[in-house]
């Protein structure tokens, strides 16, 4: 038995439906740029933008993945020239790790495209049925915990 609050099957199973759709818009706009970057590397970087320079276990709960995940993952990007990992000198056993120039670059590259792709996607929806989307889907990126576009945006300009 479904309880009052629980969301139902049909509002589950759109969410799915449009997170296929979503996704498949972010791997394309990443297939599209030259680097070698895997979606789960994408997201770290995604995250690093949003925060700024953080400890690696921040990330790491961030992504919902273990330390040592992290940990290899940091250093893959590193390898790649997308992060900055460093020692501050007050604590030389602590590492941060930042998006470098180049994976800046990256997320707004990508992100370029996806808003590109996205505008595509969203000229099909009714002109009249469009501030229902736009509510709905702030309501599930609040419920994630995400930062809204225009705080992300502004925050990756001051970088």
């Amino acid at each position: 038995m479904q309880r009052f609050d629980e969301p139902g099957e049909e509002l589950v199973d759109a969410v799915m439906t449009a997170s296929r759709a979503l996704l498949a818009v972010v791997v394309r706009s990443l297939a599209a740029v030259d680097e070698d970057v895997t979606l789960p590397q994408y997201r770290a970087l995604v995250v690093l933008g949003q925060r700024g320079t953080v400890r690696p276990a921040e990330l790491a709960v961030a992504l919902a993945v273990t330390p040592p995940t992290c940990t290899r993952m940091c250093r893959r990007l590193e390898g790649k020239g997308l992060v900055i990992r460093e020692r501050p000198d007050d604590d030389r056993r602590a590492v941060t790790v930042a998006l470098s120039s180049a994976g800046r670059d990256l997320v707004d590259e990508v992100s370029r495209r996806r808003r590109g792709e996205l505008r595509t996607l969203l000229a099909g929806v009714p002109a009249g049925r469009r501030a229902g989307v736009v509510e709905g889907l702030r309501s599930l990126a609040e419920a994630a915990g995400e930062v809204p576009e225009p705080d992300w945006a502004v925050r990756g300009a001051a970088r």
